[in-house]
């Protein structure tokens, strides 16, 4: 089969195009013929070296992915051959290979079935932004109706992250750098939008609360933003940190926490069993069910383009930045 191998963790130009052998699936598992797989920054943190994994060499990177069961191991019931599944999560990509090739072998407890209505890019671009999503929503408990404020609100987890705060009756605020992505993060289920790199967002914010204060921040930035953002919690505020696309948080005060008693916890959904990564999706599937939202895909690259992709995907778009694997 055709592959994107990753030959050492330097970095996304250490892949190459190439000849793999073909998967082989295991007791309990299946393989895929992948038709679509989805991009994350992760895969860029893994092939960077800044990811705990260290799989091994060479890797195929690809978490999620869509395609078409093309064989069966032992003991598997219930899968037959030629049935549509989506990669819900599990190793795929992490410490196994993954779905930036033509097959992949998948373990069965982590397939799922399309939700309905939803086209093959939208199945294979969902399950680990939302699932993800919905932790960083979740971890501190059932909240009441709230204000949430986003970073990165245009990327794969921002806009999971509106679309479903939006159905759990949240006020969804987004962080998003310039004009031209706001109106279409309005549309997805923010409140308001806002421009981090404007010296008075802080300002602007509180202005459109009218006395409320934010409750929840879903962190995918961190850099020097995060100690702004900090400024806009409320008291008992809290913030999900998903991602650090801008790197460390320079001086870091831990003086702004006391006061307000803010509680910062890190969203990493490999902490999911799968019987929690289970009821995360069915949950997730009910809450988008609720307003008929479904994911945003941006672009669509052929498969031999995956470079060009990860180029995409770091210009910040709106959406998910998807392979077509099919195109081989």
């Amino acid at each position: 089969m055709k592959a994107w191998l990753l030959d050492g963790l330097g970095g996304i130009d250490r892949l190459r195009l190439a000849d793999a052998p073909d998967p082989t699936p295991a007791a309990g598992e299946v393989v895929l013929d992948v038709r679509y797989a989805a991009l994350n920054p992760a895969d860029r943190y893994l092939a960077e070296g800044q990811y705990p994994a260290r799989p091994p060499l060479p890797h195929i990177l690809g978490r999620d992915g869509f395609g078409t069961v093309t064989a069966v191991g032992p003991g598997v019931t219930g899968i037959r051959l030629g049935d549509h599944k989506t990669i819900l999560r599990g190793e795929t990509g992490v410490s196994r290979w993954g779905t930036f090739a033509q097959r992949v072998a998948v373990s069965v407890e982590w397939l799922v079935d399309a939700p309905a209505g939803w086209t093959q890019q939208q199945a294979a671009a969902a399950a680990l932004t939302y699932v993800t999503a919905y932790q960083a929503l979740l971890q501190w408990g059932e909240l009441p109706p709230s204000v949430v404020l986003i970073t990165g609100a245009s990327g794969g987890v921002g806009v999971a992250s509106l679309q479903l705060g939006a159905a759990l009756g949240h006020t969804m605020l987004a962080l998003s750098r310039g004009d031209s992505k706001h109106q279409q993060l309005l549309s997805l289920g923010a409140a308001a939008v806002f421009d981090p790199e404007s010296p008075t967002w802080r300002k602007q914010v509180k202005e459109f609360l009218k006395g409320r204060r934010v409750d929840l921040a879903i962190d995918n930035i961190g850099g020097p933003l995060f100690s702004e953002v900090l400024d806009t919690l409320g008291e008992w505020g809290k913030v999900s940190v998903v991602g650090r696309l801008a790197g460390p948080v320079p001086q870091f005060n831990t003086a702004a926490l006391f006061f307000r008693r803010l509680r910062i916890g890190g969203v990493a959904v490999g902490s999911y069993t799968n019987a929690e990564s289970r009821a995360a999706w069915q949950a997730i599937i009910d809450l988008l069910g609720r307003t008929g939202a479904t994911p945003v895909i941006d672009r669509v690259f052929p498969f031999d383009q995956l470079p060009a992709a990860f180029d995409r995907l770091a210009q910040g778009p709106v959406g998910k930045v998807l392979l077509d694997v099919g195109t081989i």
